[in-house]
C-alpha cells in the first residue's frame, strides 16, 4: 500500500473503524508536515486525539464552533497546509452545511472532512444525532469526493486516497467496531472503483459501509439455502460513482439490491438508480436503507433489524425481488 500504511485485519479487531483513521493519519503526518488537524471539542470522540498527542503544535481545538472550523480549514488550506477536519457527520453536514459548500467546494480547496458516528451507528443518542442525511448532501456539491469505508482496513485505505486526492473529500465513519470485510491486504482497491467481492449471475447486493457485511452474509445464506449466485459490490467510493461496475451488474443479473446505513432518498440507491437508467436495459432495483422518515431511537443493531437492512433484511429483500417477473422476450435490443 502507498504511503507505507501496514494495517491487516489483525489491527482492525482491535480498533474501530475511527482509531484506524487516528492511526493512519499519524503515519501520513509524520511523513508530511503540511497535514494539519482541527475538531470541535470532539477530538476524544473522533479519534483525531492521537493526532493532536502526535502533534500538539499542528492541531487545533476551535471549541464547539463547527462551521468556524470549516472556515479555518479554508484558511489553512489556501495557506498551503492540509488540513483534516474531525467531527460528528451531523454536525458536518448539516450544522456547517453551507461553510463545507461555500468556502471549501465552491473554492475546491484541498480539505478533507471525516464525519464519524454516521448513519444509525450512534443509535442511542437519538434521532438529532443520526446522520441519514449526509450522502445525499455532500455528494450533491460539486468538486467533493465522497467515500464510506466497509471496515477498518479500508478506512485506512481510503484515507490514504483521500490524502493523494488534491481537493475536498469527505469520509464517513462509522462509531463503533465493524465487522471484518476485509484481511490482509486490499490489492483491488481504486479510487473510483467498486470491489467485487463476490461472483454471482442471479442477483447483485450493492453496499456501501456497514451494509456490506450484512450484504456478504446474506448472500452466503442464499447459496446455501436457495442455490442461488449472488454478486457482491463494495462502493466504498460514492463519488465518482463506479459507472462501469454497476452497467455490468444491472446487465449481466438484472436484479439489483441496494444497502446503505441511510436514508433510501437520493443515497446509494438512488445514485445506482441514476446509472441504470443510461443503460437502457430493464431491471429490478429493490433499495434497503432508511424509509422517508426520522429514524427511531434504539442500538444498532436493532435498528439496522428495524429497518429491514441487516443480513436477514437483505436475505428477505433478495427472496422477493427472484419472484418478480421480467418479460418473455430477453432481447433488449428491441425496447429502445
Amino acid at each position: 500500500m502507498a504511503g507505507g500504511l501496514t494495517y491487516t485485519s489483525i489491527d482492525a479487531v482491535n480498533l474501530t473503524t475511527a482509531e484506524v483513521y487516528g492511526q493512519t493519519l499519524v503515519q501520513l503526518g509524520k511523513e508530511d508536515s503540511t497535514i494539519v488537524g482541527l475538531s470541535a471539542d470532539l477530538a476524544k470522540s473522533t479519534k483525531i486525539s492521537v493526532f493532536a498527542k502526535e502533534f500538539p503544535e499542528r492541531f487545533y481545538n476551535v471549541g464547539i464552533a463547527e462551521q468556524n472550523m470549516f472556515g479555518i480549514a479554508a484558511g489553512l488550506a489556501k495557506a498551503g497546509l492540509l488540513p483534516f477536519v474531525s467531527t460528528f457527520g451531523a454536525f458536518a453536514a448539516l450544522r456547517a452545511c453551507e461553510q463545507i459548500r461555500t468556502d471549501i467546494c465552491y473554492q475546491n480547496l484541498n480539505v478533507k472532512i471525516i464525519g464519524t458516528h454516521s448513519g444509525l451507528s450512534f443509535g442511542a443518542a437519538g434521532t438529532t444525532h443520526h446522520v441519514t442525511e449526509d450522502i445525499a448532501i455532500l455528494r450533491s456539491f460539486a468538486n467533493l469526493v465522497v467515500m464510506c469505508p466497509a471496515d477498518g482496513l479500508e478506512a485506512a485505505y481510503c484515507v490514504q486516497a483521500a490524502y493523494e486526492h488534491q481537493g475536498p473529500v469527505y469520509i464517513r465513519l462509522n462509531r463503533g467496531f465493524d465487522q471484518i470485510v476485509y484481511r490482509d491486504e486490499i490489492p483491488t482497491f481504486e479510487f473510483g472503483k467498486a470491489n467485487t467481492l463476490r461472483e454471482g449471475t442471479d442477483l447483485t447486493f450493492i453496499a456501501t459501509g456497514s451494509g456490506v457485511w450484512r450484504a456478504l452474509q446474506a448472500a452466503d445464506i442464499l447459496a446455501k439455502e436457495d442455490g442461488l449466485s449472488v454478486r457482491v459490490l463494495d462502493i466504498h467510493t460514492l463519488k465518482p460513482i463506479d459507472e462501469d461496475a454497476i452497467a455490468k451488474a444491472i446487465t449481466e443479473t438484472r436484479r439489483i439490491i441496494t444497502v446503505e446505513d441511510h436514508n433510501i432518498i437520493n443515497g446509494l440507491g438512488t445514485a445506482v438508480a441514476d446509472v441504470g437508467a443510461t443503460t437502457r436495459k430493464g431491471f429490478v432495483l429493490k433499495k434497503l436503507g432508511i424509509p422517508d422518515e426520522f429514524s427511531v431511537i434504539g442500538q444498532p443493531e436493532d435498528l439496522y433489524s428495524h429497518y429491514g437492512w441487516d443480513e436477514n433484511g437483505c436475505v428477505a429483500a433478495a427472496r422477493e425481488v427472484m419472484h418478480m417477473d421480467f418479460e418473455e422476450d430477453d432481447d433488449w435490443e428491441d425496447e429502445f
